[in-house]
């Protein structure tokens, strides 16, 4: 579990010519593995990769715990994990880099798309966006269990809760909603003629660089996948199978944690988008009422101890995921998890304090 030589040294000499450091390479991943371990204990069970980077450059990276228990292999930081809701990152940047071709713009509205949707004429993708449509979360439907295993186009899946009712006028509320990014995802297939598998792999993973990166599969062999798992009163047990095309466009992606670096450089350097639209999806907004909420597209807008920063954090069966970006000093941190027994969210965030204020120090 010890960090490599070389990412210590590169550290090492960065912080070296830094007049005033505090604390060295060494003692510094050493805190970091100490935050880590408080919750991934168990280093014969499923464990998780962790990385932080400053402006571009990797200076902690580490895995822990196992990658497959049947087969006893250990984590290695680059590991393929399944990333649930961080996957509503892409699906809001699909929607702005369609919105800069000029093929949609947020404020409009699902009936353009979709003409037949129930009050689509009163939902955009705005609230959709922002989790503010009203519209039922499917992950909140008793029927779930009937469709989880099934293979479901986009279309289907609208279907499946579109006559559902509201739950609340639309812009009125902010309520986390899984159902307003699947229509997002089935909206980007309708305007780009792509299914949105294709389109997320060819004009953001591959424009990027992210080739560990994908849409997931339980079939197809993928090489440095990490297995998932459950904590059960008896043990460790695989995780439950689903059909990815269920969660589609609000949580079926895959990454490693070395392409989360590049997809973060590639939003910083406006690779994929330009700065007007990369601004919509990193401000706050407002409610019907004129109230402020901390969502934007596709990120929490927050502070971290009185410093703004991004994040969002994934849970899909057996994963969890936690990544946070704080502009203001360009620091990246992300986790992920194997077991969603351990959840790298106040992991995740204890690091970027960590850092954060190590940098503060100095």
């Amino acid at each position: 579990m010890n960090l490599s030589k070389s990412v210590y040294a590169l550290l090492l000499s960065a912080i070296l010519l830094i007049p005033g450091a505090v604390l060295s390479a060494q003692s510094l991943g050493s805190r970091i593995d100490s935050l880590i371990l408080t919750t991934f204990k168990d280093k014969n069970g499923p464990g998780g990769v962790f990385m932080v980077a400053q402006k571009g450059r990797v200076i902690y990276h580490n895995a822990f715990g196992k990658a497959n228990l049947e087969l006893d292999v250990n984590m290695t930081s680059d590991n393929v994990f399944q990333i649930g809701s961080m996957t509503k990152q892409f699906t809001a940047v699909a929607i702005l880099m369609l919105e800069q071709q000029g093929k949609l713009n947020v404020q409009d509205p699902v009936s353009r798309f979709i003409p037949d949707y129930p009050g689509g004429d009163k939902i955009t993708l705005h609230h959709l966006l922002t989790h503010t449509s009203g519209i039922k979360d499917f992950t909140a439907m008793k029927t779930l269990a009937d469709i989880a295993q099934k293979e479901m186009t986009p279309e289907m899946m609208v279907n499946f809760f579109k006559n559902e009712p509201v739950d609340f006028v639309p812009g009125e509320k902010f309520a986390y909603n899984n159902s307003g990014y699947l229509l997002l995802g089935y909206i980007i297939e309708l305007v780009s003629g792509q299914t949105y598998r294709d389109f997320i792999q060819q004009h953001i993973f591959d424009k990027a660089g992210m080739q560990h990166s994908r849409y997931a599969s339980d079939r197809e062999v993928i090489r440095k996948r990490a297995g998932g798992y459950h904590l059960k009163s008896s043990g460790y047990v695989n995780k439950t199978l689903i059909s990815f095309s269920v969660p589609f466009a609000s949580g079926a992606l895959m990454s490693t944690t070395e392409d989360m670096l590049k997809w973060q450089q590639a939003l910083n350097q406006h690779l994929l988008l330009n700065p007007e639209e990369t601004a919509k999806a990193f401000r706050t907004y407002q409610l019907n009422n004129g109230e402020t909420f901390t969502y934007g597209y596709g990120w929490h807008i927050k502070t971290l101890n009185g410093t703004p920063d991004r994040e969002h954090g994934g849970s899909v069966f057996g994963f969890k995921s936690m990544g946070i970006y704080i502009p203001s000093e360009d620091i990246y941190v992300v986790g992920f998890s194997n077991c969603d027994c351990n959840s790298p969210t106040k992991v995740t965030t204890d690091i970027a304090a960590l850092v954060l204020a190590t940098l503060k120090k100095r």
